[in-house]
C-alpha cells in the first residue's frame, strides 16, 4: 500500500532566497531521487496555519521508513532546518486528493 510524506514548515524570514534556491537545486531532486514522488505542494497566504506544505508518495510504508532513516534523507533534513522553522512530518495512508 503507497503511503504519503506530508511537511510542513514556515520560510526563515531572513533565509527566503537561499531557502528557494536549496529546495529547487538540491531538495526536490534529493527527495525524488531517494524514491519519493512528489504529489503535493502548497503555499499558505493567509492565515495562521504553516506557510509550506509538501506532499511525497513512497510505494510502501516499509520504502518510507528505508528513506526516512538514510544517511541522505538526514543530510538533506538537516540542511532544509537551515532555512525553515516549525517543521513536522507525518507519513499517513495515501489518498487521492489533497491530505493534511
Amino acid at each position: 500500500m503507497a503511503v504519503k510524506l506530508l511537511m510542513s514548515w514556515d520560510i526563515r524570514p531572513d533565509r527566503e532566497q537561499e531557502y528557494f534556491e536549496f529546495v529547487v537545486r538540491e531538495f526536490i531532486p534529493g527527495v525524488q531521487r531517494l524514491g519519493f514522488e512528489l504529489s503535493d505542494a502548497w503555499a499558505t497566504v493567509f492565515g495562521d496555519h504553516p506557510q509550506i506544505l509538501v506532499g511525497a508518495v513512497a510505494s510502501s510504508a516499509s520504502k518510507a521508513r528505508q528513506i526516512l532513516q538514510s544517511d541522505e534523507w538526514k543530510a538533506l533534513n538537516d540542511q532544509l532546518q537551515d532555512f525553515v522553522k516549525n517543521y513536522s512530518f507525518k507519513i499517513v495512508e495515501a489518498r487521492g486528493g489533497f491530505q493534511f
